[in-house]
């Protein structure tokens, strides 16, 4: 049995994180290797580098497979930690935002499209290794997994962590990577900007008051890429950051760690 706290080796295999419920793992194989998470064939780097997301209801176990370059086979069970969320209660939206005509609904399906064809590239950057900051600092106004209602009724759970600051505050790419999405108007999300990370590990902002970035570009970490804003469905100026591992939605303080204390202050 395999929990993985803090580093496992086998020798072939190391692997360093702790699975948990919208966590995220690294590891490393000998070269050759190939390596299946719940059927999904992972992608491994030259330097036998992979990476896997864990999402939001992640069962308690889950099974990796690997067939070494030399034939050798091998299953692990990966124990996920599991975790329990915050209900949020947000009153006085505009009903249509809560409530979408068909119009709408149209539109909404298409941005959804573009967001998930984004959220299925599998590069191969490994621009995860660099590690994330906060691309904002201020107070955490919305937390990962919890489930939201909205005018008093019961939505989909908040995938991600929203940052409240002022809008015109600079975003910062927290890792490094290529732009795989700009969007400057989406029904829900406002301007949003998608940037993939490598292996399927991506970043989402939304309710972007500015957007100072191209699909293609590559970005460093740290560098400026939009202005926090308050569009789309939003009630006032925040940031919010998803991070997905393919259709598997993360949560970025775990990559992030806490926000630090003093950047809030110096944000206020």
């Amino acid at each position: 049995m395999w929990a993985l706290v803090g580093a496992a080796s086998s020798g072939k295999l190391i692997v360093s994180g702790e699975p948990t419920q919208g966590g995220l793992i690294h590891g490393r194989v000998s070269p050759g290797a190939q390596i299946w998470y719940e059927g999904r064939n992972l992608r491994v780097s030259k330097r036998g580098e992979f990476v896997i997301g864990f999402g939001r209801n992640e069962p308690p176990i889950t099974k990796l497979r690997i067939r070494y370059a030399d034939g050798q086979r091998e299953q692990r069970n990966v124990h996920v930690a599991q975790r329990e969320y915050d209900v949020q209660r947000i009153d006085g939206l505009p009903p249509r935002k809560v409530e979408p005509t068909a119009k709408d609904l149209v539109r909404i399906r298409r941005e959804a499209a573009l967001i998930k064809t984004a959220r299925r590239r599998d590069s191969v950057y490994t621009d995860f290794l660099g590690g994330f900051a906060w691309p904002v600092a201020g107070r955490i106004s919305g937390v990962y997994g919890s489930q939201r209602v909205l005018n008093g009724k019961p939505r989909r759970p908040h995938y991600g962590v929203d940052v409240a600051a002022r809008a015109g505050t600079p975003v910062r790419a927290p890792a490094s990577g290529v732009v795989s999405l700009v969007h400057r108007d989406m029904y829900f999300t406002g301007g949003t900007i998608i940037i993939d990370h490598g292996h399927g590990l991506s970043s989402l902002f939304s309710h972007l008051s500015a957007v100072h970035v191209q699909e293609g570009r590559r970005v460093a970490r740290g560098d400026t890429i939009a202005k926090v804003g308050a569009t789309g469905r939003a009630t006032g100026p925040h940031l919010h950051w998803g991070m997905n591992w393919f259709e598997r939605r993360l949560d970025p303080k775990l990559m992030a760690g806490p926000m630090p204390t003093a950047a809030i202050q110096n944000n206020r």
